[in-house]
């Protein structure tokens, strides 16, 4: 079982199968540094080996979820010169954005944002490749980066896999200023609170709900909604049913068809009870 990492910039807390990992730079609202980036990565490639975590709650500290890219940290790499073989050092940061959504992304426990305050730029990436989205009503979503003079060229893929293309562009050259309402509407959180009660209340509300689910099976299914579009319906279809057929065979399968003819609830969902 891999170990989580030990993070200067988030703080993991696990409590039972859940993992709770919130960004905690909160001085400068949790803007993401080169080095919160590595231990992101870090942390959720390490998850992809711990079958006892099910779910990763991602949040910020004090009161702001994330406001996007350090500026210091970018300001910094531009003083970097481009090296003999051709390779812009910028280009190789800012491609670690990108990779560290795509683990992220593919993670295959469930993944929960609970957005409160400002979601920019990257803080905005990491919304649309959570599973479920939860912000606080006087949350505020941004794409400062074409305001800068930079393209958000790591997060604007994830955008447009979340909302479309459509909104994507429209909040590419308008600076994607939008409220919790409008994130809502436009499906990038699935749910709104009113307030700091009902907030924890649908997280809580959403665990419960993923905890009925069999954990490898959550797996399976979001890599393969993942492949839709990156391969051919046919294959994604002939491998679907593979997975199935190991799935119905396997231990998960077994337990769960018993368990719902003898009308009682799986074993995975008794695990971790408080």
């Amino acid at each position: 079982m891999s170990r989580l990492p030990a993070c200067e910039h988030l703080e993991l807390r696990q409590e039972g199968w859940r993992l709770h990992v919130t960004l905690n730079r909160p001085y400068v609202r949790n803007a993401m540094s080169f080095k919160m980036v590595e231990e992101i990565m870090a942390v959720f490639d390490a998850l992809h080996e711990r079958h006892d975590i099910r779910a990763v709650i991602l949040r910020g500290a004090g009161g702001n979820f994330c406001s996007g890219g350090d500026i210091k940290d970018m300001a910094a790499a531009r003083q970097a010169e481009v090296g003999a073989d051709g390779v812009d050092p910028l280009a190789h940061s800012n491609r670690l954005f990108g990779a560290m959504l795509t683990e992220v992304n593919r993670a295959p426990q469930a993944v929960i944002a609970i957005i409160e305050g400002a979601a920019m730029g990257g803080g905005f990436g990491l919304a649309c490749v959570s599973d479920v989205a939860v912000a606080h009503v006087s949350a505020v979503f941004k794409l400062p980066e074409t305001s800068l003079g930079v393209p958000p060229a790591q997060i604007a893929p994830f955008i447009v896999q979340r909302l479309g293309i459509t909104q994507a562009r429209r909040l590419a050259v308008t600076g994607g200023k939008i409220d919790a309402a409008e994130a809502h509407r436009l499906g990038l959180v699935h749910y709104v609170a009113g307030d700091a009660v009902e907030l924890e209340q649908l997280v809580d509300t959403i665990l419960a709900q993923i905890h009925r689910c069999a954990p490898a099976a959550i797996g399976v299914t979001k890599a393969l909604m993942l492949r839709v579009g990156e391969e051919p319906i046919e294959e994604l279809l002939n491998r679907g049913a593979h997975q199935f057929a190991a799935a119905i065979r396997g231990p998960e399968g077994v337990e769960g068809t018993v368990a719902f003819l003898q009308k009682r609830k799986p074993k995975w969902a008794h695990q971790g009870e408080d």
